[in-house]
């Protein structure tokens, strides 16, 4: 029996060792090419000849700079408001959309468009809306009498992170709109009669009854968000690079900058192993939340 299972075991890996080796040559090369490449000071040059070994020199001086903590505190108040107006604008999209009414079907289609539509489509658009010459925007406001000259969205230090953030919540929240819908199906419809029989309003049926069973939903969505957000780099780095004065740089702008703009690879490798460790962080809790979810499910 223990040969058996053995044998039946060994071919179910040898169907699955060709994606594995693929696996390994795409993903975990890079990986600790990378890794290695962070120890190391290079010259600026493409071919990276003459590496010298400096240990940890590279993330001793990612990890002091200015550059980085600004970098770090840009990413930090991009991440917190888009995720958590991105999720509260979806929850309350999807709660809308869970009611019947003529014309939910052509609605449900109308807030799915930014989600569906290419990042460096949308970047472009909204960065012709925000121009401060010639975009819409500017041109309303004083139009309508708002203001008394175009506003300056993208060439200002002081508004530029307000306005990709706005872009990076309308391009994400269909997405949190999507998986509240699809956790509002699993909510029993007998509870929520019986919630009403009892004497429930609307307020303590979805507080008591409704919101219990979007809990694990609910965090696996913000979790989402949080990571599809630290590597947002299509809007921002489309539409404002990173400036004006680095205003704009998030962590990953920022290694995009210091590898192809400055050509520092050994710099760049060490920040990218900072990013990598901090996601593989969230990726932990992301498959705690949802192996928790599937136990709650059977």
């Amino acid at each position: 029996m223990p040969a058996r299972r053995l044998r039946r075991a060994a071919a179910d890996y040898a169907y699955v060792l060709p994606a594995l080796g693929v696996m390994l040559v795409v993903i975990g090369y890079p990986i600790c090419d990378t890794i290695y490449l962070s120890f190391f000071a290079t010259p600026p040059n493409l071919a990276m000849s003459h590496r010298t070994f400096i240990g940890f020199d590279n993330y001793t001086r990612i990890l002091t700079s200015d550059a980085f903590l600004s970098a770090t505190w840009n990413t930090f108040i991009w991440t917190f408001f888009s995720t958590v107006i991105s999720f509260a604008l979806g929850f309350g999209a999807a709660l809308a959309l869970n009611r019947e009414f003529v014309g939910r079907g052509l609605l449900r289609g109308i807030l799915l468009i930014p989600y569906v539509v290419s990042a460096v489509a949308a970047a472009y658009v909204w960065r012709w809306l925000y121009h401060s010459d010639f975009g819409v925007i500017g041109a309303l406001s004083v139009a309508l009498g708002i203001t008394d000259k175009p506003i300056i969205f993208l060439d200002s230090v002081d508004t530029v992170l307000p306005s990709l953030i706005v872009v990076n919540i309308w391009k994400e929240f269909p997405f949190a709109m999507i998986m509240v819908l699809a956790g509002l199906q699993t909510v029993p419809e007998p509870l929520l009669r019986a919630a009403r029989v009892d004497g429930a309003g609307a307020w303590h049926a979805f507080w008591h009854v409704t919101f219990p069973h979007l809990r694990g939903v609910s965090t696996i969505t913000v979790l989402l968000l949080v990571v599809t957000s630290i590597n947002a780099f299509t809007i921002p780095w489309i539409m404002t690079g990173g400036g004006p004065a680095g205003a704009s740089h998030i962590w990953i702008t920022a290694i995009y900058e210091m590898a192809f703009g400055r050509l520092r690879f050994g710099p760049a490798a060490a920040y990218s192993v900072i990013l990598f460790l901090i996601l593989m962080c969230l990726g932990y809790f992301y498959v705690r939340a949802l192996s928790g979810t599937r136990r709650k499910a059977e």
